[in-house]
């Protein structure tokens, strides 16, 4: 298994690392789209669509959205003027509504569960909520101040993945040497009060480079860590959330795509709630 892992994790990392750099705005919507279409077919099990025409057309359903957005609001005007598209911003904006949502379904659960578990439209939708944002907001990141700076809006995306990956490493460690008091025994039993203070401890090392890296400038130091570690927080939320949903259906992982690793949720679950939460702070009150 730990052999899987590595292996899965070396032809990946290339793979994303050329993508974010190097491909063309347009090429990196529709490879963004595709994973989103990948994590869709998963999604369309945990929301209770077993045979695979229906989970492919949720797949082509959340796929086609993309391609629409792209279409109304062509890349060179996602941006315009220094302002994010009004489209794009209410999106975000949508998916800070479900975030804080789908806190009050895993505080709760398993109480009230029951009025979403037995619906399958629901939970449907609740997918289109949580992948949609997240292409939205990664393509607005990478598109940000790219006339300025090509590498500029790769930068905000690295930093995302690096304190969601600081928190995650740091969580499990701190959460298997201190780990004590439960966080949400109901839906994932593994995470702990610790773990997460821990994870965001350990995040705060990259965000504090990077205020430097950045020159931040000092009256909005706090903003900048703030942001920071708001979505490192909201990125815990993803992994609980899709933990809900998996013991729902009763499946320890949401896919078999990625070879010791699971599915592509499984590896983007914290991802899906930190990059639309990041994007709607930094709009608001960065950019």
């Amino acid at each position: 298994m730990l052999r899987q892992r590595i292996i899965t994790a070396l032809l990946l990392a290339p793979l994303a690392l050329g993508a974010i750099l190097f491909l063309p705005l347009l090429g990196f919507e529709v490879a963004i789209a595709l994973i989103v279409g990948l994590g869709a077919w998963e999604w369309a099990q945990l929301a209770g669509i077993q045979n695979r025409i229906g989970k492919a057309f949720y797949s082509f359903l959340l796929v086609a959205i993309c391609a629409v957005l792209s279409s109304f609001v062509p890349v060179e005007l996602i941006w315009y003027q220094g302002q994010l598209d009004q489209l794009y911003r209410i999106i975000l904006a949508v998916a800070g509504g479900w975030w804080a949502l789908s806190l009050l379904m895993i505080l709760a659960y398993p109480n009230y569960s029951t009025i979403w578990r037995s619906n399958m439209l629901l939970r449907a939708i609740f997918g289109l909520l949580t992948l949609i944002p997240t292409w939205v907001a990664i393509v607005s990141l990478r598109t940000y101040l790219y006339d300025v700076d090509p590498l500029f809006g790769a930068s905000l995306i690295f930093y995302v993945l690096g304190i969601v990956w600081a928190a995650d490493i740091g969580a499990f460690f701190i959460g298997i040497k201190f780990g004590k008091h439960k966080l949400r025994p109901n839906v994932s039993p593994g995470k702990t009060y610790e773990g997460l203070m821990g994870g965001v401890m350990s995040s705060l090392a990259i965000i504090g480079f990077a205020a430097l890296h950045y020159q931040v400038d000092p009256t909005r130091i706090w903003t900048h860590i703030l942001i920071g570690a708001l979505t490192v927080g909201v990125s815990a939320l993803g992994d609980l959330n899709e933990s809900m949903f998996k013991r729902c259906v009763g499946v320890k992982d949401s896919g078999n795509l990625l070879p010791g690793h699971g599915g592509i949720l499984d590896r983007i679950d914290s991802l899906t709630a930190a990059f639309p939460i990041f994007a709607l702070f930094y709009v608001m009150w960065m950019a």
